[in-house]
């Protein structure tokens, strides 16, 4: 049995649920904490709308004969004055691309590339992913994947915040930027990418956020929606947003993990109830009583045992680059090929993580960057994750979501919020209590939903076109778990059909 920790109450609860509708926050956004749009005017003025770069890419290293499914790489300038470039992987719909929707995705971290969302990190959604076999030296082989979500719809999968992934700045030092200049990147980025390709301007509009970028993504809905509501040109047809087990910012995201621990056997019942004792009212990030330092340290020291993401899945290394770790039998490729030698040590085979292992060396393959269209001297060297970012350090300069949250789904934009029930990082409790403290009739309750006549998960649908869901079984990129329970997932919602 789960056991589940308040949200907000009293004094923050009215402070939250007394958030501005976005009609009364356009176009001015009178408050501070979502004061973004300044932030675009001299990016706006500054960057030429024709600063864009794209190539169609037929043939990719590893994979055996002609894509079966178009392939778009590119850069759109967003900061030409410190030299700031996205990098994009955008794949047309293999339905009918002029009218399917058209999706915005974040991929999280921070600094986690776009690749991992097209690739392997959430499998379901890019159409393909790394054949599985041990690295030998030779490059690693791509394969096509069944339960693409580009089946039905067109997708712009991008490298964000700038130093993620091939995306770049001229300016060493103009990496140090936060959430908030991120945000406005991104939205000039899209803004830029549609005019240059009008006939996605009529498609419906989806922006996607998994994780870190689940708190991103209602952000820059919001500065969209914003520009519809202020006529800017051109009119985006944005129709409202998907997040996969999201960080809002708020203190609940780390707070649900002790008790979703106690309902999933991981501590036992004394301990439970000592923490939530000993760190009532408390954030978890920062207690402020000895008891519950102490509590929370060794909860952390627990965590250290299991895999936070999946807590089925065996304790894996991280595979980010961490030390040199060349074999001599790889050595020679390496040089020849990479011109580097820092790739991450190797985890077990039976890790999820060996994937994202291998594409550290297919990705720094200079054969794979010229098929991209890599710009040569931009990027030293690839990581799936750039944990090295400044960004990380101390630029989360976005405190929370929920306002955002409030002002969309209050103007009508429809939002999906799923969430792996095995994800223990950002766990599903956490997620379900924000969006019950938004105070939102239920208009369905809590029930099952079905694939192949299987429970595929619970979900729960509340006024203001949100929808609550759970994938059983699944992690915290849930879908690279449940790839055929996903699709469907989001082939039911994405035409307004009950989960």
């Amino acid at each position: 049995m789960f056991y589940s920790a308040p949200l907000y109450s009293g004094a923050k609860a009215a402070e939250v649920n007394k958030a501005a509708t976005l009609d009364q926050m356009m176009p001015s956004l009178r408050s501070p904490s979502l004061n973004l749009i300044h932030l675009l005017r001299p990016c706006l003025l500054l960057c030429s709308l024709s600063s864009l770069s794209a190539s169609v890419v037929t043939h990719l290293p590893g994979y055996e004969g002609t894509l079966p499914f178009h392939l778009e790489t590119g850069y759109v300038s967003v900061d030409e004055q410190r030299g700031a470039e996205l990098f994009y992987y955008f794949v047309r719909s293999e339905g009918e691309p002029e009218d399917d929707p058209l999706l915005l995705w974040l991929s999280g971290g921070p600094g986690c590339s776009s690749f991992s969302a097209l690739a392997f990190e959430v499998i379901f959604v890019g159409p393909v992913t790394f054949t599985t076999k041990e690295y030998d030296g030779n490059l690693p082989k791509l394969e096509q994947r069944t339960y693409a979500w580009t089946k039905i719809a067109n997708i712009i999968f991008v490298d964000s915040p700038v130093g993620t992934g091939f995306s770049f700045i001229e300016n060493p030092v103009a990496y140090d930027v936060g959430e908030r200049t991120s945000i406005a990147y991104l939205y000039d980025f899209l803004i830029k990418w549609l005019i240059d390709r009008p006939q996605f301007l009529s498609c419906p509009l989806y922006i996607v956020g998994e994780s870190h970028a689940g708190k991103i993504a209602p952000a820059v809905a919001q500065l969209i929606a914003e520009g519809i509501s202020s006529g800017k040109q051109p009119l985006l047809n944005l129709k409202g947003y998907l997040l996969g087990n999201p960080f809002t910012g708020e203190s609940i995201d780390i707070n649900s993990r002790v008790p979703f621990a106690h309902g999933m056997g991981i501590i036992s019942d004394e301990f439970y109830e000592m923490s939530q004792k000993n760190c009532q009212g408390q954030d978890h990030r920062y207690p402020t009583t000895a008891g519950c330092a102490t509590n929370i340290k060794t909860f952390e020291e627990i965590c250290t045992e299991i895999s936070m993401f999946y807590i089925s899945d065996p304790l894996c290394g991280d595979d980010s680059p961490t030390q040199l770790s060349v074999s001599k039998n790889t050595r020679s490729l390496l040089e020849e090929h990479m011109g580097l030698l820092n790739p991450p040590s190797p985890p077990d085979f039976i890790c999820r993580s060996y994937a994202y292992y291998l594409s550290y060396f297919w990705a720094n393959n200079n054969l794979t960057q010229e098929a991209l269209h890599v710009k040569k001297g931009t990027v030293a060297e690839w990581f799936r994750c750039n944990h090295y970012l400044r960004y990380n350090l101390f630029k989360y300069d976005l405190p929370s979501s929920l306002q955002y949250h409030l002002n969309l789904t209050r103007a009508g934009y429809r939002a999906l919020v799923f969430s792996g029930d095995h994800d223990m990082y950002v766990p599903f409790l956490g997620t379900y209590a924000w969006i019950k403290s938004l105070s939102y009739p239920v208009v369905e309750e809590w029930r099952s939903w079905h694939v192949g006549g299987q429970v595929a998960g619970y979900t729960k649908l509340y006024s203001n076109n949100l929808t609550f869901a759970t994938i059983k079984g699944a992690g915290h990129e849930a879908c690279s778990y449940k790839p055929k329970e996903c699709f469907a997932m989001f082939q039911r919602w994405i035409s307004d059909q009950s989960l």
